[in-house]
């Protein structure tokens, strides 16, 4: 019989069978310890049904494995990010689609708190948010004060394994209770004084919301570049990906190569300067961790 993955709780999975609707509890056959295997959330498994637990006895191929969240056979990523409170963090940003773009996991960009910004910031908000629209990114804008925003989200969660991530306090278990009346997840308020949310989720689950599933992870504090080069960081830039080709030197990692395509675009305007700064910055947390 086979079944996935909904949730983990101290050694405790839940799974779901699509062909009976049924909900089980499970634990993993002993084996697993001995192959240094662990079931994850997301995961498509094989069960022998039993009382009280049904048993996991194999775990089907993967068609992504994320570490941070510890989650598995996602096909798409909403990254929350707020534009204030906590204020936009494009690093973070562009940090979380790299790691998604290398995972083959599908961004889509949420900026949420649309709302709180002033006339001034809005402006300078919206020609950013543009960029993200005109690299090929779906991006979806959301108000603290119009809850109707979140139905922008529902048309993308069907038939999907979808996963909300972002850093804590952007309102990621905000929009899920909005999303389904079902889902009643903790939020906590916004402490100024460290310009960041509580961490209110504390584990992963997959809930299912319409014909999709849809998980809520734990806030990101700080995420790796885990097996990700030089070369997989570049290729994960999807402008920088186009630009490169016209790039002098195959395998042009954008820096001091002469005749850089990119390089080019960047003085006439064409890359958003934030990104490949950031760029510049995560190459060099790259080579640092390949020197240990």
């Amino acid at each position: 019989m086979i079944a996935r993955i909904i949730c983990l709780i101290a050694g405790e999975y839940t799974i779901y069978d699509e062909k009976t609707a049924q909900i089980l509890l499970a634990k993993p056959r002993g084996l697993f310890r001995k192959e240094n295997t662990s079931p994850k959330v997301g995961d498509i498994v094989e069960y022998e049904a039993g009382n009280p637990y049904a048993t996991i006895i194999k775990v089907y191929q993967r068609h992504n494995d994320f570490v941070r969240p510890p989650i598995a056979n996602i096909d798409q990523a909403f990254i929350i990010t707020s534009v204030c409170e906590p204020t936009l963090n494009l690093n973070l940003l562009d940090k979380m689609i790299s790691i998604f773009e290398f995972q083959r996991i599908e961004p889509i960009l949420i900026f949420s708190k649309m709302d709180l910004l002033d006339e001034k910031g809005l402006l300078e908000t919206t020609k950013i948010i543009q960029y993200y629209a005109q690299i090929g990114y779906q991006v979806i804008q959301t108000m603290t004060t119009n809850p109707l925003t979140i139905e922008k989200i529902k048309p993308f969660l069907q038939d999907k394994v979808s996963v909300f991530t972002g850093q804590s306090g952007v309102g990621k278990s905000s929009i899920m209770n909005l999303l389904d009346n079902q889902i009643h997840l903790e939020t906590a308020a916004i402490s100024k004084a460290l310009n960041r949310g509580k961490h209110t989720t504390r584990y992963t689950k997959l809930f299912m919301v319409g014909k999709g599933w849809l998980a809520d992870t734990p806030g990101f504090g700080t995420i790796e570049f885990i097996d990700m080069d030089e070369s997989s960081l570049a290729h994960s830039f999807v402008e920088f990906f186009t630009y490169g080709k016209e790039c002098k030197y195959n395998g042009c990692l954008h820096q001091n190569e002469p005749s850089c395509n990119v390089k080019k675009k960047i003085l006439e305007g064409k890359i958003l300067k934030s990104r490949y700064d950031n760029y510049l910055q995560f190459l060099n947390e790259i080579k640092s961790r390949r020197k240990w």
